[in-house]
């Protein structure tokens, strides 16, 4: 199986993922943070000291480094895919999984992490480790864009959708939410 996992920064999604993928399953995944292969091929041509940096680009190198991130881990089977929807940058929302993309994933499953707003713009204000915006209003029109964005994928490649709620506190109970889908 291939699957995408995805969810606005702060939902925590590769936190959930890795819960649940603690305990695994009959199943074994290949798991590829897009943003780290994006990230990589980036920083080799001196475009990105940091994956913050990579919002800021122009729009037509950050889709020719989707592209080539992309056809690295198409190659790869039964492998989960820890990307975002949808990227806000400085001119508006760029689709994570373009056309080009989706092609070479091909995924049979497209999960979206999500939280409360509010808990989320909590996360960001409190992680030291990245900078990001922590304004509610704006963490709900991303949400929002990113189910328009993941159905809209769905239809381009006949993957089924799941939204999954990790809310404060509730960490076990996302993490078994997603791997009743996984395995």
């Amino acid at each position: 199986m291939r699957a995408v996992l995805t969810g606005v920064p702060g939902t925590g999604k590769t936190t959930v993922l890795r819960r649940a993928t603690e305990k695994g399953g009959d199943k074994k995944y290949e798991i590829v943070n897009y943003g780290d292969v994006m990230f990589k091929e980036a920083k080799s041509r001196g475009l990105a000291d940091d994956r913050d940096d990579m919002r800021k680009l122009n729009s037509g190198v950050q889709k020719d480094i989707q592209k080539n991130a992309a056809e690295k881990i198409g190659a790869m089977e039964d492998v989960i895919v820890d990307t975002h929807c949808t990227v806000l940058t400085p001119k508006g929302y760029l689709p994570g999984l373009p056309q080009w993309v989706l092609k070479a994933l091909n995924p049979d499953l497209i999960v979206l992490v999500e939280a409360k707003p509010e808990e989320i713009a909590w996360r960001r204000r409190n992680d030291s480790t990245r900078i990001r915006k922590a304004d509610p209003e704006e963490v709900k029109s991303h949400q929002e864009m990113n189910r328009a964005a993941a159905i809209s994928y769905a239809v381009l490649t006949g993957a089924t959708v799941k939204i999954i709620m990790n809310a404060n506190n509730k960490l076990d109970e996302a993490a078994s939410e997603l791997r009743g889908v996984l395995f």
